[in-house]
Formats: C-alpha cells, structure tokens, sequence
C-alpha cells in the first residue's frame, strides 16, 4: 500500500523504521512546520523531520489540515503518530482507507494527549498500544489491534513511551494487514478515561500527598514538564525518586540528610529518598551532591 505517516515526536521513529522494510511504500512524511526551540529559540526540525531528511522521504509541514487536499488524496492510508493537529472529516475522507492512528494506552482507557503520563500518575501497571480508525471524537474511532506491555516500577514517561514506541511496528502491521485482508475494525468497548495534556501547575509537588501519589508524580512527568518544588522560592525539579524505609519522623516536605542520601517526610508519615534532582538554572544531578552543596540544615523544608 501507499502510506503517508503524520507524526512529530521520537517515538514515531521504530514504526517508520520498520515501514521502510516493509512491503509498504512511505510515499509521503507530514510533520509540523519547524519551530522556535531552546533558549536561544533557534529554528528547529521535529525529529519525523529529521528521519525523513535522512531517508529521503518526500516530506510536507502544513500550516493547516486544507494544505492536505489535493496532496494525500492518492494514498491509500494516512498513520498518525503524535502528529498533534486535530483533522477535519472532510480531511480524514481523502485517503482510501482514512486514517489510523497509533495510540499509546489500551483504549478506550486514557484518551487524550498524555496517555503514558496519565497511567503512571495513576498507579498502573498495564498499559500498552492501540490502533484504530481516526474519527471526530478523541480518539473514539474503532479498534483494529491491542497490544498489551506490563509497566516496570522504574519506569518514568520517558522509558514507558520508549518500550511503547516499540511495539508500534507489530501493532501496525497488524492493522495494515487487517486492512489489505478486507476485516473492519471493532468497536471501543469499556469504561472510557481521559489523559489530558499536563500543565506545569499540575507539576507541583504537594508534600502533604502520601509517599505513593508522589512518586508517581515524579515517574510521570518525567521529563516533561517534571514534577518541580520550591527551595528557598526557587523551582528545583524532582527527576528521579524512591521510596525510603526509614523510621524517620519527618513532617510533610522536612528534609534529612544522613548515610549519602536526602530523605524528605510525605503526608502519610512515609519518607521518600531524592536521588536526581535539577536546581534552577543548572544541570541534572545527585540529590546528595545537590545537598552539598546547599549546606543543608536539619529540619529544612521543600516548599
């Protein structure tokens, strides 16, 4: 089949590699127009963009769905990763077979744009891929496969969406086939939730919360927004946490240092211990080397 991919992030790129290899042509990349990035807010590609100037893969960045028109028409299915931009029906029509999108939750569980950051800050230890038909809902179209990935207790976001993103190409070829056999996807059946996008006010951590709810904080947004607190009115994110089984008394967000580690009271009467830390305006490090260099005090607070 002739195949356009929509998609923006990283963890597009194990489906495109294996779409390369594949019987399947990759006629067509759409990505969203380079942006202002970084500090210096330099013009920069999206990471789809990059790979498909590395292959040689004719390549479009629309500033609206209507540049699609006349374009995409001739495909025979359109696959959507993290593309970002919400389609017309009238656009969604164009190809012969419309288009798919690769989700990353068991739907209908965690429709939205932050489905692996939503199942960690929710406890989960099952997630996994979807592929189904686009429509006009959220991600309400029907299924054509599953698959299912159990959650390790390290994982942030980050390693969660990077495992995800390697079952896109078996989830994928599923439904490709499942088209070229002529099978119709299925309906969503089950509880619907939501993921929505995460703010940076939703990052904060509230030390009063028990030990579990913030370290799963911490897992989930990592590493974007990450969970963050304040030290002396400045943020300090929190990029990598675990459970301390110290019988310390520690109040709510009161910091302790002892043995190499930086211990800190949760609202349960539980301890949590800092391993990774960013202070404003500095670079990822150990929690411990962080408290060094602060000259931490007893009886300290975050917050």
């Amino acid at each position: 089949m002739r195949i356009g991919v929509a998609a923006t992030p990283h963890v597009a790129i194990p489906t495109l590699e294996w779409l390369v290899t594949s019987p399947h042509d990759i006629a067509l990349i759409i990505t969203q127009p380079d942006r202002p990035s970084g500090r210096g807010q330099g013009i920069s590609q999206s990471p789809v963009s990059k790979w498909a100037d590395e292959h040689g893969i004719q390549i479009i960045k629309p500033n609206s769905p209507n540049d699609l028109v006349g374009v995409i028409d001739s495909l025979d299915v359109v696959i959507t990763i993290g593309y970002g931009v919400l389609l017309p029906e009238s656009v969604l029509k164009l190809p012969r077979h419309g288009f798919l999108n690769l989700h990353f939750s068991l739907l209908p569980l965690y429709r939205g744009a932050a489905p692996a950051q939503r199942a960690l800050q929710n406890g989960e230890t099952v997630t996994g891929v979807s592929v189904f038909q686009l429509d006009q809902g959220m991600d309400t179209g029907p299924l054509f496969t599953q698959l299912k990935l159990d959650i390790e207790s390290e994982w942030r976001s980050y390693e969660l969406l990077e495992q995800l993103s390697l079952l896109g190409p078996a989830a994928v070829a599923d439904a490709l086939t499942m088209i070229e056999d002529g099978l119709s996807p299925f309906e969503q059946t089950g509880l619907a939730s939501m993921a929505p996008k995460i703010s940076k006010a939703e990052a904060a951590i509230d030390w009063s919360q028990s030990c579990e709810l913030i370290i799963n904080k911490v897992r989930a947004f990592y590493p974007t927004p990450s969970a963050w607190t304040l030290w002396k009115g400045n943020p300090l994110k929190v990029t990598r946490i675990v459970k301390s089984y110290s019988e310390l008394a520690l109040s709510p967000g009161q910091i302790h240092c002892a043995d190499n580690k930086v211990l800190v009271g949760t609202g349960n009467g539980e301890v949590v211990e800092l391993l990774l830390i960013v202070p404003a305006g500095k670079s990822e490090m150990s929690a411990i080397a962080w408290s060094r260099g602060v000259h931490l005090l007893g009886g300290e607070h975050f917050g």
